[in-house]
């Protein structure tokens, strides 16, 4: 796992020294960004820094580097994205996660965001159903010797019943309505996060209270890509 501190960086890792450089440059548009985020009424500060320390220019295709610290979504491939800044800070504090918790994430995409969680101290689950993206995602994790997350290809409808019950779920792309098997794999005062509607998404925060109750509460208006079933090949 990256250890992440306030003088933390990614220098160290095998696929910075292959490919990635991480300047004072991006650094200091990294300290921009978490001030704009501060500004949009982030606090959490877990979650700041995390993202103060994770190089968002490492997840984007090379065409995008200059861009990567706006606070704005880009094109991954398989007619995905990579959310905006201000919807990853939001859902990761709405998320709440500690030290070990066991976390799913649907909707892999480019890995920016479960690497968020996973620098948060949650032990990740994370399932994407596009093949491609799945493949770039995991071997990027790997480079960045995120050993606190495993990637899956699977239908996110279905989540991981293999591995529940999870003590936190985040859903990060547009649902229909909220999957019953993501409900059932949720843990008993264990919380899920999740965009539901069709074409623009309200976000909820449910908490499960016992077997059969669940507390759900509308926390504001998003859009995403549409939460699909089924898998992808490349």
């Amino acid at each position: 796992m990256l250890v992440v501190g306030k003088n933390s960086n990614l220098a160290g890792t095998r696929y910075h020294k292959m490919i990635m450089k991480d300047t004072y440059r991006h650094k200091g548009l990294r300290r921009r960004l978490i001030g704009e985020l501060q500004k949009k009424g982030i606090s959490d500060e877990r979650v700041l820094e995390a993202m103060g320390a994770l190089p968002r220019h490492f997840f984007l295709d090379k065409a995008f580097e200059e861009w990567a610290y706006e606070d704005k979504p880009f094109p991954i491939g398989s007619e995905q994205t990579i959310s905006q800044p201000y919807t990853v800070a939001y859902m990761s504090s709405l998320l709440d996660v500690q030290p070990r918790e066991k976390v799913l994430e649907i909707g892999t995409g480019s890995g920016y965001q479960a690497a968020i969680l996973a620098l948060m101290g949650g032990r990740v689950y994370t399932v994407e159903r596009h093949e491609s993206l799945y493949l770039k995602a995991k071997e990027m994790l790997h480079s960045l010797n995120m050993n606190n997350i495993r990637c899956f290809h699977r239908d996110g409808f279905k989540g991981l019943p293999e591995f529940a019950p999870f003590n936190k779920i985040m859903v990060t792309a547009g649902a229909p309505e909220v999957p019953d098997a993501l409900r059932q794999q949720l843990a008993i005062g264990g919380v899920m996060v999740i965009p539901v509607g069709k074409t623009a998404q309200k976000m909820y925060r449910i908490e499960r209270i016992d077997e059969t109750h669940y507390d759900e509460k509308e926390m504001g208006d998003f859009r995403f890509v549409p939460f699909l079933k089924g898998l992808e090949k490349k």
